[in-house]
């Protein structure tokens, strides 16, 4: 079989341009299905705003996005995220006036009833589809370790589970492809552990991993392969071997003039 039809997302000369900034120029990359794909580089990159391009959030670019051999780019957010793809954020958004069992339950809204998504603010509803959806929606939280928070408020929790809650609520998706945005920002050690632990758990079950991150020490230790971008421009991809040999990517991470230059 040809490797690149096992291509799950394609991205083909990508660019966009806030005003006279050009925050992506010309990136090329193939995400390997069932793999665990990094994105990093310095600040001010284009890191988010590629995830911002690929889920529909921002809408004019230039290139195009083929998910499992379908164009998506043009496509509405909302039916980026029912085609099979989820995301968390750089911040933090969960919805603070709900408990985190109800958090998670508002990820499933791209495969239930559209009439059943009121049920979930409170409105009185007893019928299957709303015990089918709290149930998928505890087993996501009990994936992540938090099912003894499912009653708790979301403003209760510290930053870690948080964000571990922000995945749950992506997996109640039930995404082929998981687009997560910088997930180790602001975890200890221990919290750090428990993150690389789940990121493991969800490709075993064979869901495309997309991740932005700037703790290199992570990044390292779960990708297969690693874009990195400066200034919008893709300056480099292959292994973490061949990435931390990379003088060019020296050079922008630790400010090292090249050999010979």
């Amino acid at each position: 079989m040809n490797l690149s039809e096992n291509f799950i997302l394609k991205g083909t000369s990508i660019g966009k341009r806030f005003g006279g900034l050009q925050a992506l120029q010309e990136v090329n990359f193939n995400v390997q299905e069932g793999t665990i794909f990094a994105v990093i580089g310095p600040n001010g990159a284009g890191k988010t705003t590629l995830f911002n391009l690929i889920t529909g959030v921002e809408k004019r670019f230039e290139g195009e996005f083929m998910f499992k051999g379908t164009v998506i780019s043009g496509t509405p957010s909302h039916s980026i995220a029912n085609a099979g793809i989820a995301r968390t954020f750089q911040n933090v958004r969960l919805f603070k006036n709900l408990s985190v069992l109800q958090n998670v339950m508002v990820g499933c809204h791209g495969w239930i009833c559209p009439t059943y998504f009121r049920t979930v603010f409170n409105i009185r509803a007893s019928n299957q589809q709303e015990n089918t959806i709290r149930d998928h929606a505890f087993e996501m939280l009990t994936f992540v370790g938090m099912e003894k928070k499912a009653n708790d408020q979301v403003d209760s929790l510290p930053l870690g589970e948080q964000k571990l809650l922000e995945i749950a609520r992506a997996l109640a998706a039930k995404p082929r492809l998981l687009l997560l945005d910088e997930p180790g920002a602001g975890l200890n050690d221990a919290e750090m552990n428990t993150l690389k632990e789940i990121i493991f758990k969800i490709r075993e079950h064979d869901i495309t991993q997309m991740i932005v991150e700037h703790n290199m020490k992570l990044i390292m230790s779960i990708s297969e392969r690693i874009m990195v971008l400066n200034f919008g421009l893709k300056i480099a991809e292959g292994t973490p071997q061949e990435i931390l040999n990379n003088e060019r990517v020296i050079e922008v991470y630790l400010g090292k003039e090249k050999k010979n230059a």
